[in-house]
């Protein structure tokens, strides 16, 4: 047996083993002389096991080759990525918002660019940080609260005659009511509590709170929202387009006021001799020129859905000395106004004189476009210089203006 035990430690001191690892005394199975596996245990005594022991450390030395090996040829046969692809990579799933956690990354054939959040973006990086959020309107109820504060506040201004508003210089009585400036010129004694007017006394006091009120405009009920500054206020109620309309008509004595729709009904009826042509290029004949003093041609022109006045005023501006002003006037609004033109032209045997201009609206008047030269003008001279027979003729063309 002990021969026998020697010679199985001989033979596997050709062998090639690998060994095995555990956690309880080490067993290696050794193939025995006749093909059959046999089992030698680290405990035997013996010459041929401790023979067997002492040569296990060079045997496994090829072993490790042969994985280096295989290592090796598996690495060749899939290239691995390089670092730079790696860092891509990395970067790409770390920028990857999940509400689970980092994953694996997926290879795949096109790399994603991902843009960087607008909150991740620093001051100072050279990135612009993102506009602060407008402030939530108010609610309903506190909108209501407000309007409500602020028409109780500018009712204190109201002056009891007119129902306008006190604007500063702030006159009071002695009692201390209020009166506007023009009602106060019209009155000797207070209409609240019937005292005297006299001595001015200025209410400093309310002039200063007027200079932090915002005003309605007076043509509120008509349509407009504006609330101003009490020293704007005037300026713009002059030219509110909600303010009523005068008669266009130059020359009469009509104080006729109401709205733009009822402007063409008024003319109709209250000024039936103007005439009213159609169409968009039309002649304009004043007659009888030579009338003395100073004398007005209207005439009506009706295209584009509007209705245009033509007028032509002649005033004497000095002994002897008379000019005419010819221009166009929209039955309109201002803003419509803006989207025509008209071109007045006079033609003669051998003169022509042209003239282009957008036409003004009925809200500014025929004196208004002369003071501001929005007309054509020319002397007697020139009016008799393409009159016939002391008449006039002016061709009229309206067109639209391109967007």
């Amino acid at each position: 047996m002990r021969r026998h035990g020697a010679a199985e430690g001989t033979q596997c001191r050709h062998r090639h083993t690998v060994p095995v690892k555990g956690h309880g005394p080490a067993e290696e199975t050794l193939p025995r002389s006749g093909g059959s596996p046999g089992r030698a245990r680290a405990g035997h005594a013996g010459s041929g096991a401790g023979a067997a022991r002492s040569r296990r450390s060079p045997s496994a030395a090829p072993s490790i080759l042969l994985l280096l090996l295989l290592l090796l040829l598996s690495r060749r046969l899939r290239p691995v990525p390089s670092a730079a692809r790696w860092w891509r990579r990395w970067r790409g799933a770390m920028s990857r918002p999940s509400s689970a956690g980092p994953g694996p990354s997926k290879p795949c054939g096109k790399q994603q660019q991902h843009a960087p959040s607008p909150a991740a973006v620093l001051p100072g990086t050279g990135g612009a940080s993102p506009p602060p959020p407008p402030p939530p309107p108010l609610p309903p109820p506190q909108q209501q609260q407000q309007q409500q504060q602020q028409q109780e506040l500018t009712s204190l201004f109201e002056c009891p005659i007119c129902f306008d508003y006190v604007l500063p210089p702030i006159l009071q009585c002695q009692a201390g009511h209020l009166v506007c400036k023009q009602c106060r010129q019209q009155l000797s004694l207070c209409p609240t509590c019937r005292g005297s007017l006299t001595p001015n006394i200025r209410n400093l006091a309310m002039e200063k709170v007027a200079s932090a009120v915002l005003f309605p405009c007076k043509y509120a009920t008509t349509g407009c929202s504006l609330t101003l500054h009490h020293t704007e206020k005037p300026k713009h109620e002059a030219i509110c387009e909600y303010r009523p309309y005068s008669c266009p008509c130059p020359g009469t004595s009509c104080d006729w006021e109401g709205s733009l729709e009822a402007v063409m009904s008024h003319l109709m009826h209250a000024h039936k001799s103007i005439t009213t042509l159609q169409g968009e290029d039309i002649i304009f004949l004043a007659t009888d020129i030579n009338l003395p003093g100073a004398v007005d041609w209207v005439m009506m022109q009706s295209c584009f859905g509007h209705h245009f006045m033509l007028v032509l005023k002649k005033q004497e501006k000095c002994e002897g000395h008379q000019q005419f002003f010819a221009t166009v006037l929209l039955i309109g609004t201002r803003k419509q106004a803006e989207n025509f033109q008209y071109r007045l032209e006079l033609h003669g045997s051998c003169h022509r004189l042209t003239w282009e201009a957008s036409p003004c609206s009925i809200h500014d008047g025929v004196l208004v476009a002369i003071r501001n030269s929005n007309c054509l003008v020319f002397d007697t001279a020139t009016a008799h210089l393409f009159a016939d027979n002391g008449n006039l003729g002016i061709n009229v063309t309206i067109s639209m203006c391109c967007p």
